[in-house]
């Protein structure tokens, strides 16, 4: 049976992923000064602004103004002609204390017992597709992305700016993906160059040579479908954190329980348990067990222990899907605190997670896509078999 399944990526001057990491670039701040700090923060920009809002509690001292035009600038936006740019844009910041009434749900006496910053529920998501085992059309639609924003950088096309998306569609039979069917870029560009040129470069420069194994006679392309991208980044469309938890995490493949990750220390489950649910999908499906696999956990506010776990292998496990999810509590320890120290998550690491996805990424402090426990789910396996 055949399928198509779409999925897309921005690029980092798209205006939200822009409010994403200047929220982490924050964020990383203060952990780099207090590791213990308790941060959930929002960003909003707009033509000539950018706003930061929420609440943080520290021991250390984060410099909103200095850290937001620190990261416009790392990203791009370092020229008048854009119409947004990080020497001249407002700064405005509304930041409290956290609200006593949830530090004491998540503070105890004993580190251990931490309860979780909030309720809610968590999802991660593996598959066999990609090296990465992720999703082949998610992990198409980044690595466009990332090769627009490296022709950028490198001013190997001079005219590029810092707004861009991508799209990718992908034809699977009987669900193994077979070839693209169509491929879009929309691309932030200067007044002085004609579409005609920005699509044949970013043909032969940005999708051949990500897509190239995928790419078929009937592959569709297309380029700035509207005609003209000159009008881009904050100028032309607001950004707010939290907006594209679709592109953060598998491109809509698997499910989602609707908690933002930029912005939030790990103390918020929103973020730690997702990164722990992929941790634990990943390594099922490295080991054999799954060709593909989703896990679900869930919270109450102020308690540890979560209130449920859920193992769904879609029909290609080894084994029941109860008996592979109470192997998944007998060897990951699921309350925060646990997670917290098991991947390592007090530290400066978030900024470079706010682009490109959060997942599928070869960089050792995304330590949550190690694949350090396969022997011991393959072991445990074996032995109920």
């Amino acid at each position: 049976m055949k399928k198509f399944f779409t999925s897309e990526s921005v690029t980092e001057g798209h205006p939200d992923k822009v409010c994403d990491q200047i929220s982490d670039g924050i964020l990383d701040d203060v952990l780099g000064q207090d590791k213990h700090s308790h941060v959930a923060l929002e960003t909003v920009t707009k033509t000539g602004f950018v706003m930061v809002v929420g609440e943080m509690t520290t021991k250390g001292y984060a410099d909103i103004q200095k850290i937001t035009r620190g990261v416009l600038k790392k990203i791009g936006y370092d020229d008048p002609a854009f119409g947004f740019d990080y020497e001249t844009c407002g700064v405005l910041s509304a930041i409290s204390e956290q609200s006593p009434d949830i530090a004491q749900g998540v503070n105890r006496s004993n580190p251990e017992d931490q309860g979780a910053g909030d309720q809610g529920l968590m999802f991660g998501y593996a598959c066999d597709e990609t090296e990465e085992l992720m999703p082949l059309p998610i992990m198409l639609a980044h690595k466009l992305t990332m090769k627009l924003a490296e022709m950028r950088k490198k001013h190997k096309i001079k005219y590029l700016r810092p707004d861009g998306k991508s799209q990718v569609t992908i034809e699977y039979e009987d669900n193994v993906p077979k070839r693209a069917d169509a491929i879009v870029i929309s691309t932030h560009h200067g007044p002085d160059v004609t579409q005609e040129q920005i699509r044949k470069d970013m043909i032969e420069h940005v999708i051949k040579p990500v897509c190239k194994d995928w790419i078929d006679a009937n592959t569709k392309f297309f380029v700035n479908p509207t005609g003209a991208f000159v009008l881009g980044g904050p100028v032309a469309d607001s950004g707010l954190t939290g907006r594209k938890i679709i592109v953060d995490t598998y491109g809509g493949m698997g499910s989602h329980g609707g908690g933002a990750f930029s912005g939030k220390d790990p103390s918020k489950v929103d973020r730690s348990a997702s990164y722990m649910a992929r941790h634990i999908a990943k390594n099922i499906v490295a080991s054999g067990v799954a060709k593909r696999c989703e896990v679900q956990v869930a919270y109450a506010i102020g308690v540890a222990k979560p209130m449920s776990v859920l193992v769904d292998t879609f029909g290609t496990g080894k084994i029941d899907d109860e008996k592979l999810a109470n192997i998944v509590t007998e060897i990951f320890d699921l309350r925060p605190a646990a997670i917290i120290k098991y991947l390592d998550l007090l530290r400066p690491i978030y900024q470079k997670t706010a682009s490109y996805g959060h997942f599928g990424r070869d960089d050792p402090d995304f330590t949550w896509e190690k694949t350090n426990k396969t022997e011991e789910i393959k072991s445990a396996v074996g032995k109920l078999k």
